[in-house]
């Protein structure tokens, strides 16, 4: 396994809307030949918020272990830029719960540089999973009861402008 910041917190039922469960700085290693944060590594901390909000859904068993295998994978990213972070910059990012069924989740992420501007979005299409029986399955019942109060409190947000996009030529 892969060791990586997780950003624990834990369940206490309140919600907010949106959520913000990662702070961090650009670290040397994500940095690119601009100087600034590398296009992937835009993933690399989305990636830190799909899992900070994983385990806080599922706390207090926050480890792949004490979950036995039921887990989530990511069947589908999509990812705008808008702004620039450096190395050493401080950044936030803010998770809002989009869409949710019985074994699917939609989260959709916004990257906040130091100042509070937007740098990118992420959304991300994610699948219950069972990491024994390598199968697709429905959330277990703690999991489907946090995430259907996490739908609720999210839908005044509305869904974001960048939301379901895909890549076009046209003007949006």
């Amino acid at each position: 396994m892969v060791l990586t910041e997780t950003f624990l917190h834990d369940w206490t039922g309140e919600i907010a809307a949106p959520l913000r469960l990662v702070e961090n700085t650009v670290k040397p290693e994500w940095v690119d030949e601009y100087r600034h944060l590398n296009m992937a590594h835009y993933l690399t901390i989305c990636d830190q918020a799909n899992w900070a909000f994983w385990n806080w859904i599922n706390a207090p068993e926050q480890t792949i272990e004490a979950r036995l295998g039921q887990e989530y994978v990511i069947v589908e990213n999509h990812v705008t830029y808008s702004g620039e972070l450096a190395e050493g910059a401080g950044f936030s990012i803010e998770t809002q719960l989009t869409d949710l069924d019985a074994k699917r989740f939609i989260l959709f992420h916004r990257v906040l540089d130091g100042d509070g501007g937007l740098a990118a979005t992420n959304e991300v299409k994610c699948l219950g999973f069972n990491l024994q029986t390598r199968r697709p399955e429905d959330w277990r019942p703690v999991v489907r009861e946090r995430l259907e109060a996490i739908s609720a409190a999210h839908a005044e947000l509305g869904r974001p402008d960048q939301a379901g996009r895909g890549i076009a030529l046209t003007k949006r």
